[in-house]
């Protein structure tokens, strides 16, 4: 259960930095209103490393679907614990975008701009092509699960390795991020997009359910992919 637990509370913290740094930047009258995105990729990759430093030890900090089910996949975690993770990280995801919701309540209301708050919950396309946002997120999940495998398999110093993730996450960002706003994660995407539907957030839009599948699917599939092309080629 303890394992359980902490892929809850990383995958909360992960979304309450991540889509915290969103709202501060594209939210108006925020004291980061209008921050750009290197202040977005630069919150987002320190939003994944500060968890994995915590619960590392723990539960492997997987805090991703895509993650745990390309490790299982290739035969480095459990088939039989995928289905848990998967469910903790998704609570995880919503109690952390419930938080945005609560803390950003008041720049919400004065935020009239429906598409950045969607942005604030989960991902969209810059522009809608389902075929290469599809793409875009399988790419960019693949990197991410051939650079984490190379990294844990890599001697490094104690407590180096959370931070070369976060890096992973930044260079994925700076470079691959301005299509979809890489989700690269189900549950970053997915438990937050059903938050926003929830809530009654303040001058909130559409949830974009008819996109919401490509972040759930590509993420899956390319880290599936990249997993198993590490362990052919490395």
């Amino acid at each position: 259960m303890e394992k359980y637990i902490a892929e809850v509370l990383g995958t909360m913290i992960l979304i309450l930095l991540g889509d915290g740094v969103v709202a501060n930047v594209v939210l108006k009258k925020t004291k980061g209103a209008g921050g750009g995105w290197i202040v977005i990729t630069t919150g987002w990759a320190l939003a994944v490393a500060i968890p994995v430093y915590i619960f590392g030890g723990i539960s492997g900090a997987h805090f991703n679907p895509a993650v745990t089910v390309a490790l299982a996949a290739v035969g480095k975690f459990p088939w039989a614990e995928v289905p848990g993770y998967i469910i903790a990280q998704l609570i995880g995801g919503f109690i952390g975008a419930f938080l945005v919701y609560v803390f950003y309540y008041n720049h919400y209301q004065v935020t009239d701009d429906k598409g950045a708050i969607l942005g604030t919950f989960c991902t969209g396309p810059a522009i809608n092509n389902k075929f290469f946002n599809f793409v875009s997120e399988f790419i960019g999940t693949f990197i991410l699960l051939f650079g984490i495998l190379g990294i844990t398999t890599q001697e490094m110093a104690t407590g180096v390795q959370p931070f070369a993730v976060g890096l992973l996450i930044w260079v994925i960002g700076l470079s691959l991020g301005g299509t979809t706003g890489y989700a690269i994660n189900p549950a970053r995407d997915f438990a937050p997009r059903l938050a926003h539907y929830i809530f009654p957030v303040p001058n909130k839009g559409d949830s974009e359910w008819q996109y919401a599948w490509i972040p759930v699917v590509a993420p899956i599939l390319g880290g599936v992919f990249g997993a198993l092309v590490f362990h052919l080629v490395c």
